[in-house]
C-alpha cells in the first residue's frame, strides 16, 4: 500500500514544537499497515523535522536557545539576509537538523519509543503556514 497526505501546519512561533499528533490525525490510513515505513518531508528551507522528547517542554526550550546561541542572527559574515536578519539562520538550523524523517510502522502506529515526539523546528521569527508531504508505505 502506498498513500501520500499534503499536511498543513498552522503557524507557530520560533521554537520546537510537538507535532507528533498532528502528523497521526492526518494520516487516516496509518491503521491499516501491519508493517510499514511513514516518511516526512517538510517543503521549507527555514524550518525543520526531528525526533526528540515528546514529555518535557523544556526540552524544546533548551534546543532553540542552543541553536540561538549556536547561530545569532547578527553574524557580520552573514551575506544572505534579504528576509531579514533571521535569513541566513533558518536555513542553518534547516541543515543541522534536517527537514525529512523516516519512520517505522508497527500494527497501524507510528513505532516510536516511550519519550520520543516529531519535532517541528520553526527557525523563523514570523514563519507562517508550514507544509509537510507524508508518505505511507507497507503492508
Amino acid at each position: 500500500m502506498w498513500d501520500q497526505q499534503r499536511i498543513i501546519l498552522e503557524p507557530r512561533a520560533r521554537g520546537f514544537h510537538l507535532i507528533t499528533g498532528d502528523v497521526v490525525d492526518a494520516l487516516p490510513r496509518l491503521g491499516e499497515l501491519d508493517v510499514g515505513l511513514l516518511h516526512l518531508q517538510l517543503l521549507h528551507t527555514s524550518a525543520s523535522l526531528t525526533l526528540n522528547e515528546n514529555a518535557d517542554p523544556d526540552v524544546r526550550h533548551d534546543m532553540d536557545a542552543f541553536l540561538r546561541d549556536l547561530v545569532p542572527g547578527d553574524l557580520a559574515y552573514f551575506r544572505h539576509t534579504v528576509e531579514g536578519p533571521d535569513d541566513m539562520p533558518t536555513h542553518i538550523g534547516a541543515s543541522l537538523f534536517g527537514t525529512q524523517l523516516t519512520i517505522a510502522v508497527n500494527k497501524g502506529r507510528l513505532a516510536l519509543g516511550t519519550w520520543q515526539g516529531i519535532w517541528m523546528g520553526e527557525h523563523r521569527d514570523h514563519g507562517g503556514a508550514r507544509k509537510l508531504v507524508a508518505t505511507l508505505n507497507g503492508q
